[in-house]
């Protein structure tokens, strides 16, 4: 029923728990295949996926590249696109089965879903965040990537599924989509908060923000890259 699609880079210490939340799924054979798009890792991102029964496709550097490249490798009719530090949390596959059978069934017109938001770090900081993300989502219809991405494969050739951007591919995706054929789900995709940590709480939000507003503006991405990659 979903290809999973994993873009990797170096993810060898957080792509095992991220694997491991997909296991009810398999077992319930909702989930059918995992497919790990990796740039060229030189960690032991390989050996997990190797050891973990995965298809491995090997890609140009690039999030929007790997996806794309995942996709081209799926075979069913769903398509979860999951970054690998994004863990769902238990009971994500029961939320997604019931809204893909309204898919299916014709109760509601094709369309994607996305997980709410959570980091996995303590305190005021990390919690206000995902206040702010579940209002930027409530209001734009906006998840990130790091969210995940459940969308029938038909739907997401219809569209013209991902492109090899350097940056910004999952808001260029969202909003090809359109608030009318997004969902977001009450599950969440609990994502490693090790950047937050590494840079800031404050400016990682800020680099956020500007990189957001700098799309939006239609600044060329690959200058935004430039600035902020």
């Amino acid at each position: 029923m979903i290809s999973v699609v994993i873009p990797t880079l170096n993810a060898g210490c957080v792509l095992a728990p991220a694997l491991s939340a997909l296991i009810p799924a398999m077992v319930d054979g909702l989930v059918r295949e995992v497919i790990v798009a990796d740039a060229g890792s030189t960690d032991c991102t390989l050996e997990i996926a190797e050891a973990a029964g995965t298809e491995i496709v090997r890609s140009e550097p690039g999030r929007g590249s790997q996806l794309i490249a995942g996709a081209q490798r799926a075979r069913f009719p769903w398509l979860l696109f999951l970054h690998a530090d994004s863990v769902l949390e238990p009971g994500w596959h029961g939320e997604a089965s019931a809204f893909i059978a309204r898919v299916e069934t014709g109760q509601r017109p094709p369309a994607a879903a996305a997980f709410r938001f959570a980091l996995d770090d303590v305190g005021f900081r990390p919690r206000l965040i995902e206040a702010g993300v579940s209002l930027r989502c409530a209001l734009l219809r906006l998840p990130y990537g790091d969210q995940g991405l459940l969308v029938p494969a038909r739907l997401y050739r219809e569209i013209g599924g991902y492109r090899p951007m350097p940056l910004m591919e999952d808001v260029d995706m969202v909003r090809r989509l359109g608030r009318r054929r997004l969902t977001m789900l009450r599950s969440r995709a609990v994502t490693s908060a090790s950047r937050y940590r590494r840079d800031g709480y404050g400016a990682r939000v800020v680099r956020n923000l500007c990189c957001l507003a700098l799309y939006f503006m239609r600044l060329p991405v690959q200058t935004i890259a430039r600035l902020y990659g």
